[in-house]
């Protein structure tokens, strides 16, 4: 006896014939299972709720809110998911590459230099519009010190006071070096003051706020080396060191820990030479006063001051010498 043949089976993947009487049955548990896990990776990477990506689901496949998913749903429901999928781990993967190169702008003066490197590459200066290939690209040659770094432009001093949001700023600093070191801000304040030579907090001239504010970075990239070395110094300084410093620390270095360049340093030991080169910096600021009398009308004012002041005491030589002066006056004209 002949049997009577059935419908062949589908492969797996396949999804069935929208006219079968299966296309129209409800998602089997394997469907759901796998339609789950696909939602469940893409909440878990980025910041939407699960009943907003179902929601999304259904929107793309024309469906209702109340409608149910049916088999006939799935593969094109699978395919929407796994895109979306691709776009969160893209997302992710350029919010990190974007977070690793902030953290290096804080450093020295990095940030000038991807502003300008972008601005010739591609005619902005804006980070957030650049693509996840055009931001590794500028992370890795940052990284690998392939950029010109540019020397900062230094500001004219200033004998005023700090502005509040110049202190609110150095104050934030300070917030994050002491959360960073376990120091108290009431110490890395005394710190401070010592550099400026300011008796108290609201004394500090603004002509010092670059100084402090680069110390305090310094400082707090320093924290996150475990082994620091003066190479590695001189990349996080905003401020690079010139070949005098360089020199004046290499044989500080050496005078004091017996270390090169090259040797790393206890958190101790870096910390002492963040601050002697500070210290040295500091001094140049000292001697800059925006008060000091010109030192070409200084000398001039004074003789003249005291001639007037003995004439006036003698009416007859002031007398004598007035004639004097108007005879010679005469002559030569």
């Amino acid at each position: 006896m002949q049997s009577i043949p059935g419908p062949s089976a589908r492969p797996p993947g396949v999804p069935p014939d929208p006219l079968s009487p299966l296309a129209a049955q409800p998602l089997s548990s394997q469907q759901r299972t796998t339609l789950e896990r696909l939602v469940t990776r893409i909440i878990a990477l980025s910041q939407q709720q699960s009943a907003e990506v179902w929601a999304g689901l259904k929107h793309h496949l024309t469906l209702k809110n109340g409608d149910p998913l049916l088999s006939r749903h799935f593969a094109a429901a699978e395919q929407y998911l796994n895109q979306r999928l691709l776009q969160a781990e893209g997302l992710l993967e350029n919010r990190q590459t974007l977070h690793q190169l902030s953290e290096l702008l804080q450093q020295g003066n990095n940030r000038q230099a991807v502003s300008d490197y972008i601005r010739q590459q591609f005619g902005h200066t804006v980070l957030s519009q650049l693509s996840g290939e055009q931001l590794k690209n500028v992370l890795a040659l940052l990284r690998d010190g392939q950029l010109t770094i540019p020397q900062p432009q230094p500001r004219p001093a200033t004998g005023r006071p700090l502005l509040p949001a110049e202190h609110h700023a150095l104050n934030t600093l300070v917030t994050r070096l002491a959360a960073a070191t376990g120091e108290s801000p009431k110490q890395i304040w005394q710190s401070m003051l010592e550099l400026s030579g300011a008796p108290r907090i609201e004394t500090i001239s603004a002509k010092y706020y670059a100084l402090l504010a680069s110390w305090l970075q310094a400082r707090h990239s320093l924290t996150q080396q475990s082994a620091p070395t003066l190479h590695i110094l001189q990349s996080m300084l905003k401020q690079p060191l010139e070949s005098g410093e360089w020199r004046m620390l290499s044989d500080y270095l050496q005078q004091q820990f017996q270390a090169t360049p090259q040797t790393a340093l206890t958190p101790v030991q870096i910390q002492d030479v963040v601050n002697h080169l500070f210290l040295r910096r500091a001094a140049s600021l000292h001697d800059i006063s925006d008060h000091d009398p010109s030192p070409i009308a200084a000398p001039v004012v004074a003789p003249l001051t005291g001639l007037v002041e003995r004439l006036s005491a003698r009416p007859l030589a002031a007398a004598i010498l007035l004639l004097a002066a108007l005879v010679l006056l005469w002559l030569v004209l």
